[in-house]
């Protein structure tokens, strides 16, 4: 297979590292970015190009995609996997922080895939990869805004798909379940700052307790390799799938959502608050 010239988002850590990695791994040409630029080494030593990059930032956007197309005259491939996060009750989470976080999980990968897709319109030829969550399509207490971000960007990367299919562009959505990786070392903290002192208090510190004992326990999560693996796939494949769901308690949490009443699924979801 010809090396495909790709750009990954949020390639500091996680899952955006462990992507760079593996496509480099597979032959392929990759540029992660991020703003913590300190934190690639691993991706230059492996032969890849870090680049400094803040997803709210316009600016940096655009001069990104136009250092990769300066290069090589293309972006084969867009791995949108930057993401935030936020914990708290509805009523007590400030809209500031609401917009902060559609900002870098929906706005911020929109405004880079239009930046790409002219060129590969005009090629008829491309893959934009979003990585969104098993919360893409379902929801959990004290979470609102970051489940409402993930249902947006599977609708998005929906619509998306059946606009770019006809150019030759495939739209692939990543459904990671439980990985280890620090993205979540926060919940509790944010559970706490946010609802541990107002009317939702107890579900607050049950869900920090919980979230607590889930990091201590982080050896039951699946590896960020399995979603870089996934993603892989996808990038290669002449034909990929809409949606991969990957990694520990996706297909069972997910297949409960599916085949559950929403009252039942409810219960089984929401920890006593005590």
């Amino acid at each position: 297979m010809a090396a495909k010239i790709c750009l990954v988002t949020g390639a500091s850590s996680g899952i955006g590292q462990a992507t760079a990695l593996e496509l480099l791994r597979a032959g392929h040409i990759v540029y992660g970015a991020a703003r913590r630029v300190h934190k690639m080494a691993a991706i230059s030593e492996a032969g890849g190009h870090p680049l400094p990059m803040d997803v709210t930032k316009e600016e940096d956007l655009q001069r990104v995609v136009r250092t990769i197309l300066d290069e090589h005259q293309r972006i084969d491939v867009l791995v949108n996997n930057a993401g935030g996060v936020v914990h708290g009750a509805v009523e007590d989470t400030p809209l500031a922080m609401a917009r902060d976080l559609f900002e870098v999980n929906v706005y911020a990968p929109a405004r880079l895939i239009q930046l790409v897709l002219p060129q590969m319109r005009r090629r008829r030829s491309g893959t934009i990869v979003n990585v969104s969550s098993i919360g893409g399509e379902l929801a959990l207490p004290l979470g609102a805004w970051y489940y409402a971000s993930k249902h947006a960007l599977e609708a998005f990367s929906d619509t998306l798909r059946m606009e770019t299919g006809q150019f030759g562009i495939d739209v692939v959505v990543i459904q990671p379940g439980i990985i280890r990786t620090d993205f979540e070392a926060a919940t509790a903290r944010q559970l706490r700052e946010i609802s541990g002192n107002g009317a939702y208090r107890q579900m607050a510190e049950a869900m920090a307790r919980a979230a607590e004992v889930s990091v201590s326990a982080s050896d039951q999560a699946s590896d960020p390799g399995v979603v870089a693996t996934a993603i892989r796939e996808a990038v290669e494949s002449p034909r990929p799938d809409t949606r991969y769901v990957v990694g520990w308690q996706a297909d069972n949490l997910l297949s409960l959502k599916k085949s559950l009443p929403d009252r039942e699924f409810d219960a089984r979801v929401t920890l006593p608050a005590s």
